[in-house]
């Protein structure tokens, strides 16, 4: 379908073309097999100017555009998604120094951070604190000029290859949610080191691993805003990145139906009407779930005030699509579509974490459907 994208949003999508096809597409079997973070490709994405959409113009960025996340997103993700969660990683982490840090902070981080110099990642989830996020463990006291942090943040993607975090920790434990706070951590920081390196079923590419704090200082500078906002900047934080996890998604998606399209061609088995009805059905959910991307995209763009609903459904429904579609390809192709060099059992395995990291698809059912009470309260006390 026609989305009339701008001439910025034309070459945007061209450059991630190019990069997904002739930089992301060599290595990635290799990746995924050694559970390899791609440096290498990732600072050449630097290079190349494509942090630069997650960061504000005055910062050396291009300007903020949920969008602008999406096109790049989708398009790497149609090779590979564990490179595109690689890449995206970028945008969650430095997405509340974007909104809410200090002027002082951002001149400090996000110049580095648009050309790739400093890799960015968000630090939220612990092992009793996932899609309950409220429940964080570790903790920050303040002493003199310093906050001491303790505690370990788990499943954290690119924790042991990045230079800069957005840590969450609890600054007063009795106020639970309203006493989280954000700092800015880097990771030379004393008392700062990594635990466990997860080994993952899809998404292998994207280092997961522990981030441990051990009594690590923390300058009181690096503190966000003021003590317990932590916890609203990480809310609104996953408001605005959830359409891109949606955009891996359907970037997976896209890619498993074109797999199975090609094969199904060459073997003549498209005049098959139990292939064509298949086939019928997942192009028509592919671009749904687009346009409900690109919707949302557009919307929080637009500078909406409230948009959690349209966040959510952004990450619900392309995620479950996702899985679909994979299975549906695998099973279309038969014996074919399991074998490694057709890449769907690769896709079917990437596809199943867009519907678990970034908040559950379960909890996005629980956004939607609070919104919607909340909506129909207001039609009736109108």
């Amino acid at each position: 379908m026609e989305y009339f994208f701008n001439e910025k949003e034309k070459q945007l999508w061209q450059k991630a073309h190019d990069i997904a096809e002739n930089m992301v597409c060599p290595i990635r079997d290799e990746l995924d097999e050694k559970a390899e973070f791609p440096l290498g490709l990732i600072k050449e994405m630097g290079n190349q100017g494509m942090f630069k959409i997650f960061i504000p113009e005055e910062y050396g960025g291009t300007g903020v555009k949920i969008m602008d996340m999406c096109i790049a997103v989708e398009e790497i993700s149609r090779i590979c998604a564990g490179i595109a969660t690689a890449y995206s990683v970028g945008a969650l982490g430095s997405g509340p120094i974007v909104y809410y840090a200090s002027d002082e902070q951002k001149k400090k981080y996000l110049p580095k951070i648009a050309t790739g110099e400093q890799l960015c990642a968000f630090a939220l989830t612990e092992a009793q604190a996932g899609s309950d996020a409220a429940n964080i463990q570790t903790t920050a006291h303040k002493n003199g000029d310093y906050y001491i942090l303790n505690g370990v943040k788990q499943f954290i993607s690119n924790a042991s290859v990045s230079d800069v975090y957005t840590v969450l920790a609890s600054t007063d434990k009795t106020r639970g949610a309203r006493g989280i706070s954000a700092f800015i951590v880097e990771n030379n920081f004393p008392g700062i080191s990594f635990g466990k390196e997860e080994h993952k079923l899809g998404i292998r590419a994207s280092v997961t691993s522990e981030l441990v704090f051990e009594d690590c200082r923390v300058p009181k500078e690096n503190l966000m805003a003021k003590e317990g906002f932590g916890f609203i900047y990480t809310m609104r934080n996953f408001d605005r990145a959830r359409p891109g996890v949606g955009a891996i998604a359907l970037g997976i998606a896209q890619g498993a139906y074109e797999d199975a399209l090609d094969f199904l061609y060459k073997h003549d088995l498209l005049s098959n009407q139990y292939v064509q009805k298949k086939i019928a059905d997942m192009a028509t959910e592919i671009e749904a779930a687009r346009a409900l991307i690109y919707a949302s995209a557009r919307m929080i763009d637009s500078g909406a005030k409230s948009f959690s609903k349209a966040s959510s459904f952004s990450k619900l429904y392309p995620s479950d699509i996702a899985v679909k579609v994979c299975t549906e390809a695998i099973g279309l192709m038969g014996p074919y579509g399991t074998l490694k060099e057709h890449y769907l059992e690769k896709r079917l395995r990437d596809a199943k974490i867009t519907q678990i990291y970034e908040g559950t698809n379960e909890i996005q059912r629980a956004v939607i459907a609070l919104e919607i009470t909340r909506e129909m309260g207001k039609k009736y006390k109108a």
